[in-house]
């Protein structure tokens, strides 16, 4: 085997942590709808089986890439692998909300092991366009994951039921652990390992706040002392970790390197983009599901456009953007976004089909072009010996979008529906009427996106 054909394989494997985080996460926001029916729980409770994933993989980025400088890769990717399998085949048996919650969090410490490592290990193995054809190429694969996820989520939920939509990661995630067994490097590049235990614990109660008051102020009252409490738990232990991450020598994340503006204004890019999607991503089975009333087949198969229009560019636009650099794409990408959630905002009960599938082709092209090469300007703009803590930031930006983009999306739609409803307006236009206006709030999100991102990539003047 030769050392290019060696490098390429470990990249796929690499990249499988990444498609199944995806695939996973595809399926679940399709069957959210069916899941707060099964388990009689409320939209506002059912959004953390979202956001209990990405938080517990969120908040643990920086832990196990700290681990993957010190122990083998082979191992930790195995681990991650495993815990993964374990937490997916666990969903399937929940019984009740708490403990698919429960299950949830074994799932993301295993999706937070490879996430932590990837992006990292590519830009090591690969350089120049083969990096940008390599990124490209995970985000292609990562977009595979998001859609072959609602086509066979929807399958298994219509014939079998929502606890059926997680087995399939099990037989991938444990094939994955075998193989990069085998296959990753048993060296590692460090043998001390220092962590900052403290700064990890004031970040977690930090971000834990903001999204609990985020997600129940609504539900609790915006004045209320639980919320009020909450703000100002974030605020403290937020600025206990800013200044204790700003005095030691081996911070969580290195507030120094935002001193870059591609690397600042590129993460806030890739932290609104995130937002931006999940406005769309999370609303649009709801709305297909009940008040369009499609089954969950039908609406998987509907979402399915976007995940091919996103793996079909991503290839080509990370190819161009290590040839010709990232600045063109990086804003197209929010500019198509854009145009996408205004589309979005139109959708009525009438709405055909092909208006439904033209508005997810268009978001998909915008994040093929926006993503990987978005990612790798950001990756290649700090020193070769950062690269590991710049993977870590990134992923963790990319991450609190997800997080934000799903607990505010929630809380929007979820306070506006409300609202109408208590108002009189029948419970369908309500609905619709909530739906055009969290939109709203997601095309808000592009338009940060964009500016951040012509911040980002604006050439230097001397």
């Amino acid at each position: 085997m030769t050392t290019k054909t060696i490098k390429w394989t470990i990249c796929l494997f690499i990249i499988a942590g990444n498609f199944l985080g995806m695939l996973d996460s595809s399926t679940v926001n399709l069957a959210l709808f069916p899941i707060s029916q099964g388990l009689h729980v409320t939209l506002a409770q059912v959004q953390w089986v979202v956001i209990a994933y990405m938080l517990v993989l969120t908040i643990f980025l920086p832990f196990f890439g700290k681990l993957g400088d010190i122990f083998p890769k082979n191992k930790i990717y195995c681990i991650g692998f495993l815990t993964f399998a374990c937490g997916a085949f666990l969903n399937s048996t929940a019984n009740n909300f708490y403990l698919l919650i429960f299950y949830r969090c074994i799932e993301a410490m295993g999706a937070s092991v490879m996430i932590a490592n990837g992006p990292a290990a590519i830009a090591t193995i690969f350089k120049g366009e083969a990096r940008g054809k390599a990124l490209g190429i995970n985000a292609c694969l990562v977009a595979i994951g998001g859609m072959s996820g609602p086509a066979v989520g929807g399958l298994l939920i219509n014939a079998f039921g929502w606890h059926t939509i997680f087995l399939p990661s099990v037989p991938i995630a444990l094939i994955g652990a075998l193989v990069s067994y085998k296959i990753l490097p048993n060296y590692v590049t460090k043998k001390t390992f220092k962590f900052d235990y403290k700064g990890f614990l004031y970040f977690t109660v930090a971000l834990f706040a903001l999204l609990l008051a985020i997600s129940e102020g609504h539900s609790w009252g915006w004045k209320s002392i639980k919320i009020i409490a909450l703000g100002i738990l974030t605020l403290i232990f937020g600025a206990l970790f800013y200044f204790r991450d700003m005095k030691i020598n081996y911070p969580l994340i290195n507030f120094k390197m935002f001193k870059i503006k591609t690397f600042t204004f590129g993460n806030i890019a890739v932290m609104t983009s995130y937002m931006c999607m999940f406005t769309n991503g999370i609303l649009l089975p709801l709305f297909l599901q009940e008040v369009v009333k499609y089954n969950a087949f039908v609406t998987g198969l509907l979402i399915l456009p976007y995940s091919i229009a996103s793996s079909a560019v991503a290839p080509f636009a990370g190819s161009y953007a290590g040839k010709n650099g990232s600045r063109g794409l990086t804003i197209t990408g929010p500019i198509i976004y854009i145009i996408a959630l205004i589309i979005f905002t139109t959708f009525n009960t009438k709405t055909p089909m092909w208006e439904i599938v033209l508005a997810s082709i268009i978001m998909g092209i915008g994040n093929g072009c926006f993503q990987s090469p978005s990612n790798n300007a950001i990756i290649t703009c700090v020193n070769k010996d950062e690269l590991g803590i710049a993977s870590g930031i990134l992923s963790l930006a990319r991450n609190l979008g997800n997080i934000l983009g799903v607990a505010l999306t929630i809380t929007l739609f979820d306070s506006f529906r409300h609202l109408l409803v208590e108002k009189g307006i029948v419970y369908q236009q309500a609905f619709l009427t909530s739906y055009h206006w969290t939109m709203c709030f997601g095309i808000g999100f592009g338009v940060i996106c964009l500016l951040s991102a012509y911040i980002a990539y604006k050439p230097q003047t001397d």
